[in-house]
């Protein structure tokens, strides 16, 4: 760092800040989604970054029908792709649920391994149907460009839609957890699930639509994803290990936990890949957290489960 001034550091680490914050913003949205899916059901996903390249896709997929059909539209697609991208991978949740996931609760080793295997599939399904190709859709007007703060710091529009975004997202998960009667069953069901469906909660159907809620969530985080970079049919599996950091080092249950684990990756990797290379940064990221979970093994935030 000595050969930049005292100002060029500032302006430096405010310009990687922002940058993790798009990062943060698609690591918040994923690790929502685990922790949904891995922290409240114990079901390790490992397709989940498929369902986020599944979210991205339907974006550049409205933004191709649009462009095409209704090129007025081009404006406000991006808004609807948003919604449309939660519905889709939120339906095939639920689908791979009720065909796939429901027969292996409890065999943590079986839905790895299961869900890896589907990961494969839907890779080879991007891939045959979008190319192996990355593709970009095409972004409205409003989200290009940036607000100049100072000279030489310019902060980019999309990245502030992506926060705004997830912040939204993250409200949103935390009313519906814990002002909603189906967050009070889900959180009774993974409480006490003998006592819950004695008292007449339909478990089956929690973790149906849990599954569903955190696939929606990761195609959400795949939606955001278009705005910082190309989709490809690998695209969520590179995420997919800093979802889990992002899980396992909040406290696996925890949605706090999530956003400040989320935020501390993000920021970590931004700024040391400024000044080391990737890979350096990458792999200094991973010692502070390994370091991290040595000191408190269960988390930033573990979640308090009482005895069954």
């Amino acid at each position: 760092m000595g050969e930049y001034t005292s100002e060029e550091l500032q302006s430096i680490f405010i310009m990687q800040g922002f940058s993790g914050l798009s990062l943060f913003s698609v690591l918040l949205l994923m690790g929502l989604g685990l922790a949904l899916i891995f922290g409240q059901m114990g079901v390790i996903n490992m397709a989940h970054g498929e369902f986020m390249a599944l979210g991205a896709y339907t974006v550049y997929f409205c933004s191709t029908v649009t462009a095409e059909y209704a090129p007025t539209f081009g404006p406000y697609y991006f808004v609807v792709a948003i919604a449309l991208a939660f519905v889709v991978c939120a339906l095939l949740g639920a689908l791979v649920e009720w065909l796939m996931i429901r027969h292996l609760y409890h065999r943590p080793l079986d839905t790895l391994l299961a869900t890896w295997g589907l990961s494969l599939i839907l890779q080879q399904t991007y891939r045959s149907i979008f190319g192996a190709r990355e593709v970009t859709p095409t972004l409205p007007d409003w989200l290009m460009g940036s607000f100049t703060l100072k000279e030489g710091l310019d902060i980019p529009i999309n990245g502030v839609f992506v926060l705004c975004l997830s912040i939204v997202v993250t409200a949103f998960l935390i009313l519906f957890m814990f002002r909603s009667r189906f967050g009070l069953r889900l959180r009774a069901t993974v409480q006490n699930r003998k006592m819950s469906g004695a008292v007449g909660i339909n478990t089956g159907k929690v973790d149906r639509l849990a599954f569903a809620l955190g696939c929606g969530i990761a195609g959400i985080a795949g939606a955001a994803f278009t705005t910082i970079g190309s989709t490809g049919p690998d695209s969520g599996s590179r995420y997919i290990v800093d979802a889990f950091l992002v899980v396992v080092a909040g406290g696996s249950a925890s949605l706090l936990g999530c956003l400040a684990s989320a935020f501390g990756i993000a920021q970590a990797q931004s700024i040391l890949e400024f000044f080391l290379d990737g890979t350096k940064g990458k792999v200094a990221t991973l010692l502070v957290i390994v370091v991290a979970l040595m000191i408190r093994p269960q988390g930033l935030f573990p979640s308090k489960v009482r005895g069954h």
